[in-house]
């Protein structure tokens, strides 16, 4: 169960670098007013919401103690994150998006991985 549970931990990170990195790389045409979410923003979003069920699912299952409200707060961020980028996802040639909207997308990533990273 160790080996499987470690397989979505290195999922859920990909998907975090995906979102992550999607928003990184558009940073500095934030400034400019066209950054964009991009496909590889959205999937990694959807990967942190699918492995991060399983996660909890397998940790449960192997009867590993799991802080519901640390997820449940996790999950709540990632639902936010998720439901911006895929409402404002770039869809048409040269959609861009509001620098709040995209700076907010990029602050709850950092925060989700803060939250996940120092709440013990």
């Amino acid at each position: 169960m160790d080996v499987l549970i470690n397989v979505f931990v290195a999922l859920h990170i990909i998907g975090i670098a995906s979102l992550l990195g999607g928003f990184l790389t558009q940073m500095k045409v934030m400034g400019a007013g066209t950054a964009r979410f991009t496909p590889a923003m959205l999937h990694g979003a959807l990967t942190m919401l699918v492995t991060g069920i399983a996660l909890v699912g397998l940790n449960q299952a192997d009867d590993q103690s799991v802080n519901n409200v640390k997820i449940g707060i996790k999950m709540a961020v990632l639902v936010v994150i998720l439901a911006l980028v895929y409402v404002k996802r770039d869809d048409e040639l040269g959609a861009t998006v509001d620098r709040g909207l995209f700076a907010a997308v990029g602050g709850l990533t950092i925060a989700n991985i803060f939250i996940a990273t120092l709440w013990t």
